[in-house]
């Protein structure tokens, strides 16, 4: 068989790319987890055995999110944080066909494809609309589409960007030092570790991410710069850390390096995408986008995160701009946990306008 042959004027057919082995390792190789409408069978047996489809993302919450927002025909609704279009496609079943909901993402790669996962499924532009933006600039999109009866930000990264190593957000696989949701703006996190002191390193891992051996990991990197040799790469990172955590014992080593590395990723991500500032102007913006009466849900997985929404939240209902507020955080439960492991650290929030 040719590798192109023409298909009855279909267009061309390509084969999929061989692997070694029985099943497939790299991202690009997992043809049937990356198309799972077409796979489906092969998606189940994925997130049965408690992983995520490589290149997909499997919505959190979902049923505690919209027993708050009870979304209704005929109202206009914002997604903050489109991501996979996991949650809106639910808003949108739920709309029926009435209203309108307007998906936000700062990531230009995502939204393309969830806008047309989602005009696949049915919902044309008389119902939803997607804009690529950050969640930040909610007044702007207030001010031309709402405002808003619900408003509901997932504040997750998507499995999508953590899977895919050409965007490197994982230190479990190679790919170039990026971790930014937008690679047109601004400094990549290999462009961002040029530029920090070892004390701002330092003080980046132990604010970001609490993370125990900041010091010796600043340190580590700080020579590597001074060397010309800071980490490009996100197996260069990897290396850098297990060599500043090479003082350890060896029973205590491979464990240590890998929360470390997933530590020292999570804090640069925050720090390269500016997280907890984005999250501020988010929130102080967030009532002005709101109707009298409207809802809003936020989904967070940091212990920072929902320390500002908490306060915020709690500062709004004082000041009687919320009218109502989640007395207490809300948990996933114990099945949606098995079945999804990346649901462990979410902690949902919500309040009323007044």
């Amino acid at each position: 068989m040719t590798e192109e042959k023409k298909t009855g004027g279909a267009g061309v057919h390509r084969r999929r790319p061989h692997y070694s082995g029985k099943y497939p390792k790299k991202f690009e190789e997992k043809y049937k987890e990356l198309d799972p409408e077409r796979y489906p069978e092969t998606a189940e047996k994925v997130i049965a055995k408690g992983s995520t489809p490589a290149g997909t993302h499997l919505p959190i919450m979902v049923a505690e999110i919209m027993d708050f927002l009870q979304v209704q025909p005929g109202q206009t609704g914002l997604d903050c944080t489109l991501g996979y279009g996991g949650h809106s496609s639910e808003i949108l079943r739920r709309l029926g066909g009435q209203g309108h909901l307007y998906g936000l993402d700062a990531d230009p790669i995502e939204i393309r494809k969830t806008e047309e996962r989602l005009r696949a499924k049915g919902y044309g532009a008389e119902i939803f609309t997607a804009v690529h933006t950050n969640f930040r600039n909610i007044d702007r999109i207030a001010a031309q589409y709402g405002p808003f009866d619900f408003v509901m930000a997932d504040l997750g990264v998507s499995s999508m960007q953590i899977d895919d190593p050409s965007r490197g957000f994982s230190y479990k696989m190679d790919g170039p030092l990026d971790l930014r949701f937008d690679p047109s703006r601004g400094e990549s996190a290999a462009e961002r570790l040029k530029s920090l002191s070892k004390e701002e390193i330092a003080g980046m891992l132990e604010e970001n991410s609490d993370e125990p051996y900041a010091d010796r990991i600043a340190e580590t990197l700080d020579r590597a710069r001074r060397r010309r040799q800071s980490p490009e790469t996100t197996e260069q990172l990897r290396d850098l850390i297990e060599t500043a955590l090479a003082f350890l014992p060896a029973g205590e080593r491979r464990d240590a390096v890998k929360k470390s590395c997933a530590r020292t990723f999570q804090a640069l991500r925050i720090d390269v995408n500016s997280e907890f500032e984005v999250l501020q102007e988010f929130l102080e913006k967030l009532p002005g986008a709101l109707v009298s009466g409207g809802r809003c849900a936020v989904l967070t997985f940091h212990s920072g995160e929902d320390r500002l929404v908490k306060k915020e939240f709690q500062l709004g209902e004082r000041d009687g701009i919320y009218r109502e507020v989640a007395k207490n955080v809300i948990r996933p439960g114990h099945e949606e946990c098995y079945r999804n492991p990346r649901a462990h650290s979410a902690k949902l929030r919500w309040a009323v306008r007044a």
